[in-house]
Parts: structure tokens; sequence; C-alpha cells
């Protein structure tokens, strides 16, 4: 008779520590795409209006398919369904580099960007289920709930960091080497990378159908108004990371430096990365819905400075300042996503929300190109405080569908209890959050 391991208390240990940094490369090609496009296009095709709507198609395609590729590994696994959408989404990538400069028609511009959204391997909810399935099997029961907490914190602030990196590092190859050099980049990382994330030990595997039978919840809960108010939030998210960076594009140009645009957007994960990664640090009485409401309002606050800037330091220290809301809410969302996931569609949910983020990130990015073009910079750099306006209202909307602070600890509490001994069978969502 073989003696059962006992649990785990830390979470490294069972992640390993290549998991983290390989993690975060991972997904760093997704915060690429919607820039990258843009760039791309306007460069090649001298069309900043063109550009908006082909980042717009990158953000259709991820709308439509990324949903049903965390359904798919669900059910098949992770590790074929990114295999296969790493190699697909290179090779649209690379594609999409001859295309722009050929002499084909927009159409198939506007083609192979969609087909870049709709193969987009979704590393970071994969992350996020996987993490949480290891936290709920593996770890003491006494630790599960604050390494939860923590881990929801670090996966959300290492997704704000790198979409907040992905356009810098943008900027960087466009600058330094040429306009298509962002999308073969994003190529080379997401084919080595992202296959190194698939093959990893951690990923999960598929469920079988008397497992899925087991622990899924009514597909009716995805729509509950508590989880989408976060959905609409994190898409507000996206429309300012869109807004804010094609505006600053057209900004850029009016000083002769539009490829520039990206190392200047970068200046915003300063103060945004160093308040995501200090969320863990707040007290408890500083609610989750209070966060959202107060750093949401810091980001409103900070884009109505864009209208009084007329430099490009004046432009960087604005960006400075919008960065110390942007982090935490993002952060904050997150983590109410997590919270709010049905059971055994906590996958589902994550992949919703990144792809909110990168729907609003292109829908904005095509709509401020428009305006850009037709008003100037100065106008389109309204666009922003309308995106940061959004992401207040649904913080006023979350804080009278939230729970009190103290409602939530007692049933958390309760489930706590509830649990039973050696829960190795535990559902991944039942883990307190």
């Amino acid at each position: 008779m073989t003696t059962p391991t006992p649990p785990s208390t830390r979470l490294i240990r069972e992640t390993g520590f290549t998991y983290f940094p390989l993690a975060i490369v991972a997904r760093l090609p997704f915060a690429m795409m919607v820039v990258g496009v843009l760039t791309l296009v306007v460069s090649a095709r001298d069309s900043l209006s063109l550009g908006g709507f082909n980042s717009a198609m990158v953000g259709l395609g991820a709308a439509c398919f990324g949903p049903l590729l965390g359904a798919a590994a669900d059910r098949f696994g992770q590790r074929p369904v990114l295999l296969i959408s790493g190699a697909a989404n290179s090779a649209m990538l690379v594609l999409l580099a001859w295309v722009v400069y050929s002499t084909l028609p927009d159409a198939a511009v506007f083609a192979v960007s969609f087909l870049i959204g709709a193969t987009a391997p979704q590393v970071s909810p994969m992350s996020r289920s996987r993490l949480v399935t290891i936290i709920a099997h593996r770890l003491a029961p006494a630790r599960r709930e604050r390494v939860f907490n923590s881990t929801m914190a670090y996966e959300s602030a290492a997704d704000e960091v790198v979409f907040i990196f992905g356009p810098f590092l943008v900027g960087v190859l466009a600058t330094t080497l040429n306009p298509w050099a962002p999308v073969v980049g994003g190529a080379v990382l997401t084919l080595f990378f992202v296959s190194g994330f698939a093959l990893h030990r951690t990923s999960v595997p598929a469920k079988s159908a008397a497992e899925r039978a087991a622990s899924l919840g009514p597909a009716r809960e995805l729509v509950r108004p508590a989880l989408v108010v976060v959905v609409v939030g994190i898409f507000g998210v996206g429309l300012f990371f869109g807004a804010m960076l094609t505006s600053l594009t057209a900004f850029m140009t009016v000083y002769g430096h539009p490829e520039q645009a990206g190392l200047v957007y970068g200046v915003m994960g300063i103060g945004s990365a160093a308040f995501a990664l200090g969320v863990a640090l707040f007290p408890e009485r500083f609610t989750r819905r209070a966060r959202w409401l107060v750093f949401s309002v810091i980001l409103f606050a900070g884009t109505l400075t864009l209208q009084l800037v007329g430099s490009v330091p004046g432009m960087m220290l604005a960006l400075l300042a919008i960065g110390i809301g942007i982090g935490p809410t993002l952060v904050t969302q997150y983590s109410f996503g997590a919270e709010r996931s049905p059971v055994g569609r906590s996958a589902t949910v994550m992949t919703i929300l990144g792809s909110a983020v990168i729907v609003g990130q292109s829908a904005s990015s095509a709509f401020t190109g428009q305006f850009a073009e037709a008003d100037g910079a100065a106008a389109a750099l309204i666009v922003p405080s309308v995106a940061a306006g959004l992401v207040v209202l649904t913080g006023v909307v979350n804080w009278f569908l939230s729970r009190p602070n103290g409602a939530q600890a007692a049933a958390d509490e309760e489930l706590l209890e509830a649990e039973p001994a050696g829960s190795e069978t535990l559902a991944p969502d039942q883990v307190p959050g």
C-alpha cells in the first residue's frame, strides 16, 4: 500500500520555477497583435483608418473564436489546443507581413487580420485555469484561500503589465528594425514560447464526459448581472487601451515620429505595474468594489489632462499618472471575474474577459483612427476619456451588485467549513476567492 503524497504548502513547488516566466513571455504575442497590426498597416499602406479597421478585425476574430478555444481546452485538454492555435497563429502573422506589402486588395489584409485574432492562443485564461486547478487539488486546505487570492492578483498584474509592455516592444522593434518586425517577432515568440507553455507539465488534461457533467455549472450563470458588469467593465479598459494608443499615434504623428508611439505608451506601464503588483498589499477594508471605483476615477481624471498636453514630455507625465489608475482597476476586474465564474466554467469566463480586452482595444482603435483622420489628434484624445468614463460607470453599477465585504468573508468561511477532508476532487471553481 502506497503512502499518499502530503499536500503542498507552496504553489511554486508544484509548478516549478520555469512556469511563471514561461507563462509571461507566452502571453506577450497576444498583447502585441493589435498594436503590431496597426503599426504595420499604417506604415505599409499609409492609412491610419485602414490600420484601425484591421486592428478591429483582429478583435473580431478573437471575439468569435477566443471563447471557443477555451471551451475546446476544457474538452480536449490545453496541450493540443495551444499547439494547433499557436502554429496557425504564427503562420497568419508571417502571412500578414507579406500580404500587406503585396498588391493584394485591402480585403485580403482584412481577412488575414481576422484569422490572426481567431487563432490567437489563449495563454492567459489557460494559465489561470492551471493554477486554480493546482491550488484546489494539490495545496493544503489551510493554504488555499490565501494562495488563491495572491495568485489571482499576480496573474491580473502580469496581464496588465504585458498589455503595457507589448505595445512598448512593438515600438522598439518598429523603430529599430522595420514595421514588419513586431508581427514577425510575435510569430517567433508564439511558435517557441506558446509551444513551450503547451508542453509544460502543468498543462490541464482533457475532462471526461462524466467529469464535465459533475463539475459544470449551468450556462445561464454566464449572463448573471454581477458577471456581465465585469465583462463590460473590462471591455471599457480595452476601449481605453485602443483609444489611448491610437490617439497617441496621431499625437506623435504631429511631432513627426508615429513609430515611437509604442515607446511613449510604455511610460504608462511604470505606475501601472507598480500599483498593480501592490494590490495584494492593500488592507482588506479597502474592498475590491471600492478599489474599482477609486482607481477608475483616477484613470478618468488622468485622461482629462490629455487635453492640456502640448509636448511629448507633457504626454509622458500624463501617461505616468494614468498608469496609477489603470493597473489596480484591471487587477480588480479580473479578481471579480474569477470569483464570479460559474462552477466548471472558469476557463470560459477568463477567455471571455481576455477577449473583451482585445475586442475593446480593436474597436476603439478603428473608431479613434477614423476620428483622428477626420478631426485631428486633439479631437482623438477625447476618446480615452469616454472609455474611462465607461469604466467608472460600470464600477458604480458593480458597487450595488457586490455583496459587502463581511458577507463575502462569511460565504468564504462557510465554503471552507463545508470542504471535505482530503478534497483532492474539489472543483477548481470552488476555491474561495
